[in-house]
């Protein structure tokens, strides 16, 4: 039986994130000898909240969606994992069970490494507790910015925020446009916002006649990155 291999674009992907490009070569090259190509479908359930944590995934092609599901029954979401960056570390090193539910949205791709071989690394290699202790701190700021957004934003500035940020992370240049390559349909974007998903839909329609965004099936395409701007900024 073959192991699988990244591509090249998958490849790429990895070598590329922002927080993995930023390590040493020795480190990387580390990382890269121990983890293991895992391809899953869309919705496929990678890990559940409560249950032990054996593994620490790098994510090469499609995207990692975070969620919890309240005490009332509503999904929420918290975000979803791009392309080049990490997850699932928090556990390993605290030893408690997951946080939260992490499914597949879209054909994914990940570089797995198995809990023995983290360890492994941190005894190896000094820099990886600097490195993940740093993006735990961003991970954390992030955490507050949605938190201060939540409690002093309306939802379209909030909606604006969101759109911009799908842009930087998943946008693809199509002349002045910016398609958001993450497919995500408007039940996606209230779960991310912890709004309904007909106020959503009335203030998307607003962008879209303000000349914001245009509306597709199951993407956003950005047509003003001002105007979004202008809006986030209310």
């Amino acid at each position: 039986m073959n192991t699988p291999v990244l591509t090249i674009d998958e490849q790429a992907n990895i070598e590329s994130g922002s927080w993995f490009s930023k390590l040493s070569q020795p480190l990387r090259n580390a990382i890269l000898s121990r983890a293991v190509v895992r391809r899953v479908h869309d919705g496929a359930l990678l890990s559940s909240r409560g249950e032990p944590a054996d593994e620490w995934c790098g994510v090469a092609k499609g995207a990692v969606r975070v969620s919890s599901v309240s005490l009332s029954g509503k999904q929420i979401t918290l975000t979803y994992v791009e392309p080049g960056l990490w997850f699932g570390d928090i556990s390993l090193f605290d030893g408690l069970p997951r946080t939260h539910d992490a499914n597949a949205h879209g054909a994914t791709t990940l570089l797995v490494v198995r809990k023995a071989d983290f360890r492994e690394l941190l005894s190896q290699h000094v820099e990886l507790y600097d490195a993940l202790l740093k993006l735990n701190c961003r991970r954390l700021r992030l955490m507050f910015d949605v938190v201060e957004d939540l409690n002093t934003m309306p939802l379209a500035a909030r909606l604006a925020k969101q759109i911009l940020l799908l842009a930087r992370s998943y946008g693809i240049e199509e002349g002045q446009e910016i398609r958001i390559g993450l497919q995500l349909a408007q039940e996606d974007l209230a779960q991310l916002l912890g709004a309904s998903r007909q106020r959503v839909n009335q203030e998307l329609k607003g962008f879209e006649r303000d000349g914001a965004v245009r509306i597709e099936p199951t993407r956003l395409v950005v047509l003003s990155k001002d105007k979004l701007l202008a809006i986030s900024e209310r």
